[in-house]
């Protein structure tokens, strides 16, 4: 799972890169704008994997030890 969205980061940090290469070359804000925007997009997509997975981790454990109790 982790190689599909590293994967697709990668997509969306190259797209961004040609969307900000375009904006330079035309001398558009728009582009540049977008460009930013998806190379945020890709940044919060690998913190909220990472954050996820912890708590998921966390509840799993939790769930593991009151299962225990019995």
């Amino acid at each position: 799972m982790l190689v599909t969205i590293l994967i697709f980061d990668i997509a969306l940090v190259a797209w961004s890169l040609h969307l900000m290469q375009a904006a330079v070359e035309q001398q558009q804000f728009s582009l540049m704008l977008a460009g930013t925007l998806v190379a945020l997009s890709a940044a919060a997509m690998i913190v909220v994997y990472f954050l996820m997975g912890s708590y998921v981790s966390y509840l799993a454990g939790i769930t593991e030890h009151s299962l225990s109790m019995y």
